[in-house]
């Protein structure tokens, strides 16, 4: 037995370990959040998805609603530390060890890998369980992958992502909380150089995704009418020069342009379709990582308030869409559009003037601080309602077991 009380340490938005009890309310809480699907026909066999990235932000919210709300069985690969004697484990871990209970107890099969989603060893494993487990049958692939690098596996070349501007530098509006208090700051951001871009594109582009689909479809492992989506952002105007028109933004046009290409030859293969999936803005351990964006989402939350809708709303939309629960809709690029609720014009013309208002001294009165702050915390399973952290809690939790 390892249990300790565990309380908030943090680095700015970067906390140092995770509160198991936390992260299991929060996974629980997430289930309830997601209506119950429609009844199906007994006989009727559950769909086989695999979701990369399945232990955080929108690839967490897509497991979850997968399993409530589409009954899929099937594989969640994402890449967690263990705990130690000295660190709880990361958040996900826990996270996983949650969703695996909640699968357990609707009966769904579910395998879990820990491993870089960006290896061909990984890539390996699951095509192997895909065909011992799984009949070689997947109806379903959801790619959310976030990472800072990744290596190539033909080449061995490691690449590395930057947030960057592009053309020019930039300076934004930025939130920051001090002691605890919030503070407003001006940052300037240099622009891309050298090889800035290519890296980016190649560690936050479509490639991997792409090498996903080939590696699956050489071993004849999709079935007829497979469905991929890969979550993607475009987000504000406020925010565009260092997101949508910055080098993570060329990563996602490159990753919508894979869209189009896959679609193409899935249609062919198998009947099949791949799109991008354009989410709505969430605070994520990536997202508090761009700068103005943590002002961003904190003056969103101050305009619309309950009515954002938190990634598993969106998920549980994008499961109905791809099911055909619902009708699939797409815009002119061919991508899902989640954020429709966030880019109105009334919406953003709000947030804009609270933009240009915001001050330290003003933040305070135009954004929801409060929330957004808890929302840092409850990625760490910290600030969950109902959860007693003067209490000692089990830290060593095991990783859900793959038989």
């Amino acid at each position: 037995m390892s249990e300790r009380v565990i309380a908030p340490r943090n680095r700015g938005f970067l906390y140092l370990d995770s509160h198991p009890g936390g992260c299991l309310q929060l996974v629980a809480d997430m289930w309830q959040a997601v209506p119950d699907p429609a009844p199906a026909p007994a006989d009727r066999e559950r769909p086989v998805a695999l979701v990369l990235g399945s232990s955080a932000g929108y690839g967490l919210a897509a497991t979850i609603a997968g399993l409530k709300r589409a009954g899929i069985r099937g594989i969640g690969v994402c890449f967690e530390k263990e705990p130690t004697e000295r660190r709880s484990a990361t958040a996900g871990w826990y996270r996983t060890a949650a969703t695996a209970g909640l699968a357990r107890q609707v009966g769904a099969d579910m395998a879990w890998l820990n491993g870089d989603a960006f290896s061909d060893t990984t890539k390996d494993q699951v095509a192997e369980l895909l065909a011992q487990r799984y009949s070689s049958r997947l109806d379903y692939l959801i790619y959310s992958v976030a990472a800072p690098r990744r290596t190539d596996p033909d080449t061995g070349a490691s690449y590395a992502s930057v947030l960057k501007p592009i053309g020019a530098p930039h300076r934004t509006k930025t939130l920051v909380f001090e002691d605890g208090a919030p503070v407003i700051r001006e940052v300037e951001s240099a622009p891309a150089e050298g090889d800035d871009i290519e890296q980016t594109v190649a560690v936050m582009g479509g490639a991997d995704w792409e090498r996903w689909i080939d590696h699956l479809a050489d071993r004849g492992l999709l079935a007829d009418g497979f469905t991929t989506a890969a979550l993607s952002y475009i987000g504000s105007p406020l925010t565009a020069a260092i997101y949508r028109q910055g080098t993570i933004g060329a990563a996602k046009g490159h990753l919508e342009a894979t869209a189009r290409t896959l679609n193409e030859r899935l249609d062919k293969l198998v009947g099949g379709r791949a799109v991008t999936s354009v989410n709505g803005a969430a605070v994520t351990q990536s997202s508090t990582a761009i700068p103005g964006i943590a002002l961003y989402i904190g003056l969103l939350r101050g305009v619309l308030g309950e009515s954002l809708v938190p990634p598993v709303g969106q998920l549980t939309d994008l499961w109905d869409q791809l099911t055909g629960a619902t009708p699939l809709v797409l815009d002119d690029d061919g991508r899902v559009r989640l954020d429709t609720w966030e880019l109105t014009d009334d919406v953003q013309a709000a947030v804009a003037n609270r933009w240009h208002q915001a001050t330290t001294a003003t933040i305070s009165d135009l954004a929801d601080l409060d929330w957004f702050h808890a929302e840092v915390q409850r990625l760490y399973g910290f600030s969950v309602p109902g959860i007693d952290y003067h209490a000692a809690v089990e830290t060593d939790i095991p990783w859900p077991t793959t038989t």
